[in-house]
């Protein structure tokens, strides 16, 4: 990406790169709860912070709102996103459905392969335990779930799941550092084995009673 950047010949692709990078900044700085639900996007701020120009960050910030990370509200700017109560219901709600539907259309596996992502998605979370990245363990939880939809081979349903997984991270982010100080760091690891555990055992529905039990609504699943 910077060697895209730095090359005076390919305007069209410097800035493309520098949307990506503003996108991944502050989708970073959103989902680790170092930016707070409802909080003001100054773009002369973001401009000198991130080093670019008006035209990638407001192109930046048109592709957050599509993902509904930050919202535009008239005659005041953009803001981070908020989610009220009813809207963290209805995203867990519609998360559980998917993922109902997917153990039951998805497991039992056809393949050991078909549980790398899961394998991967575990590991990735361990390290970060062992890091203490709580942004890195956030993105590894989603992986693992994201991995576990994908078991029913629907493309289009995972990009709805996935979607989904992102803004209802919004309320996740509001407590990293309540679940840091109460929980201990492998707790959601051990969670996961259990999962795991679950699906690579091949009964859906051991696999929906474990989901059941997986602690959904705190923090990250």
């Amino acid at each position: 990406m910077n060697d895209v950047a730095a090359s005076p010949m390919d305007g069209e692709l410097e800035s493309v790169s520098l949307v990506e990078l503003a996108v991944t900044r502050l989708t970073q700085e959103i989902l680790s709860g170092r930016s707070d639900p409802g909080e003001r996007l100054v773009e002369e701020q973001l401009t000198r912070r991130l080093g670019i120009s008006r035209a990638p960050l407001r192109e930046a910030l048109r592709l957050l709102a599509q993902q509904g990370l930050v919202e535009h509200v008239p005659r005041r700017g953009v803001r981070v996103a908020t989610l009220s109560d009813r809207d963290v219901r209805e995203l867990y709600e519609l998360r559980d459905v998917l993922e109902r539907f997917a153990v039951r259309a998805g497991i039992p596996v056809g393949r050991d392969g078909d549980l790398a992502g899961l394998r991967a998605a575990l590991e990735q979370m361990r390290e970060a335990v062992r890091r203490g990245d709580r942004m890195l363990v956030a993105q590894a939880h989603r992986a693992f779930h994201v991995a576990l939809v994908a078991l029913a081979g629907n493309r289009k349903l995972s990009d709805v799941y996935d979607s989904i997984l992102v803004k209802l991270q919004l309320y996740m982010a509001i407590n990293l550092r309540r679940e840091a100080e109460l929980a201990q760091p492998l707790d959601g690891v051990h969670r996961h084995e259990r999962l795991f555990e679950a699906v690579a055992g091949g009964d859906p529905e051991e696999v929906l009673a474990v989901l059941s039990a997986h602690g959904a609504r705190s923090y990250l699943g």
